[in-house]
């Protein structure tokens, strides 16, 4: 089934009923949906189609030989190699004089990798030969520094080239209810708690009717694709794979600074660095500052996978018990008791997105939404703000807390708010929101209907 990618779909189709020459380039991280999204679109379209091996370049070439011939020959089983690149490019440009075509190359940083030359010869052919065309080229990737930097940056020899560009992003938590429209709010909330919104661990979570079931069956079993999902990420995208589950592992186990991190990894700082951005870059990690903040010395690590934060929360510290089949006589006590704990992150990130996709009717406009922490200089305290909205223009601010848990609100949560927002801005205008999924005491019910506080449900995110 395809889900939830109808604006890209639609755009990339409305470029393909042009009939002009187009350089399409889609990047994102691994799992995201990138190639459903290419193949939903090349359906019922001429297409070669050539996914890139992680090999030698004359491999490469032979793929790409017989993706060309396949094209023209769909029953044949075998197919000559061309004894070039240029060769295989120039074929590719014979075909397009015939027909509108559209050329996929796949993983395009395996191929760059194997044959260092073809950026620039994709260049000169585009150049002097596919601008006029009918060619529809779609460069994909996951390696998202590579995407960015060596075909989209400045530097690229295919800079100036592309026509449209496609950043895959997770599914947000309300996109994700398109696959399992039956679960209540709560297992919705999990889910994508679970899953992060990335469609290929939806998927593989085969979730029927109970989710708990599901997990133990599809991510708590050694069996299972999902339990060795981080680990085959790691070898796949790293040469050290090792090192950066420590790092990872010390992050999950609750440090967040550069130098926590390094001291807990047994690595100097400026090495523990390296290994920090190529996480980021592969959007395993997220540098997090206090919104309307510099970077400095408040930015902290965290991990913004979500499938890679329950992973590494749940799993490891269970191992002995899953690898001898247990999991489901502990799995109440050593996993589902703390989820409360757990979803606290992610339902500030729901509720974030809530307030910047989905809510109508806000007080002001919107220009980001994010948390904020600092010292309260009366007390030496540091508070943290859940959510602070930032208006577009203005001193008007949205001050927001979100609980998942199952008890009531009470007043004394937006007394807080109160004078958690005069640490943030001693002389701002604040509007307030409360998140609860437990729902909200009688006499914050009154401070709504007296227009001192918005509040709001897990159910109410999903209406």
């Amino acid at each position: 089934m395809f889900y939830c990618r109808e604006e890209e779909l639609r755009t990339m189709n409305n470029r393909y009923k042009k009939g002009r020459f187009e350089c399409v380039v889609i990047y994102g991280r691994r799992r995201v949906g990138k190639t459903a999204l290419i193949n939903e679109f090349c359906k019922g379209k001429p297409t070669v189609y050539f996914s890139a091996l992680n090999a030698s370049s004359q491999e490469n070439l032979e793929a790409l030989s017989k993706a060309i011939y396949t094209c023209q020959n769909s029953d044949s089983t075998s197919a000559p190699t061309y004894r070039s690149y240029e060769d295989a490019l120039e074929a590719i440009t014979g075909m397009a004089m015939e027909k509108r075509l559209v050329f996929v190359i796949d993983e395009y940083p395996y191929l760059a990798k194997a044959e260092k030359s073809i950026s620039s010869r994709l260049q000169h052919i585009i150049d002097h030969s596919w601008q006029d065309s009918r060619i529809y080229l779609i460069l994909c990737g996951s390696s998202m520094s590579f995407m960015e930097y060596q075909v989209l940056g400045y530097e690229s020899p295919l800079y100036g080239r592309r026509t449209a560009q496609f950043k895959i992003q997770a599914l947000t938590y309300r996109e994700i209810t398109e696959f399992h429209r039956e679960l209540k709010a709560a297992d919705q909330a999990l889910l994508y708690g679970v899953t992060g919104g990335i469609p290929h661990y939806i998927n593989k979570l085969d979730v029927e009717s109970n989710l708990d079931e599901a997990l133990l069956d599809n991510l708590f079993s050694t069996s299972s694709y999902l339990f060795e999902e981080p680990e085959n990420l790691l070898k796949q995208e790293l040469r050290e794979p090792a090192i950066y589950n420590s790092v990872i592992s010390a992050i999950a186990a609750g440090a967040s600074h550069s130098n926590e991190i390094s001291t807990k990894v047994g690595l100097e700082s400026g090495v523990c660095a390296k290994y920090l951005k190529v996480l980021l870059d592969l959007g395993i990690l997220k540098k997090e500052t206090p919104i309307t903040e510099k970077s400095g010395k408040k930015t902290i690590y965290v991990i913004d996978d979500n499938f890679f934060r329950f992973w590494y929360r749940f799993v490891p510290r269970n191992m002995s018990v899953i690898s001898a089949g247990r999991m489901r006589l502990v799995y109440e006590q050593a996993v589902k008791h703390f989820y409360p704990d757990y979803m606290g992150l992610v339902f500030e990130k729901m509720c974030q997105e809530y307030l910047l996709r989905y809510a109508k009717d806000l007080p002001i406009l919107l220009s980001n939404v994010g948390q904020w922490w600092g010292t309260d200089s009366k007390t030496r305290k540091e508070v943290q703000i859940d959510i602070v909205g930032v208006p577009v223009d203005g001193n008007e601010y949205l001050i927001g807390s979100c609980k998942y848990r199952n008890e009531k609100i009470g007043i004394e949560e937006l007394e807080l708010l109160r004078r958690y927002a005069a640490v943030f801005r001693q002389n701002g205008i604040f509007h307030y929101y409360i998140f609860s999924k437990g729902g909200f005491t009688p006499a914050l019910l009154e401070a709504e209907m007296q227009g001192e506080v918005t509040l709001l449900t897990l159910e109410d995110l999903y209406r």
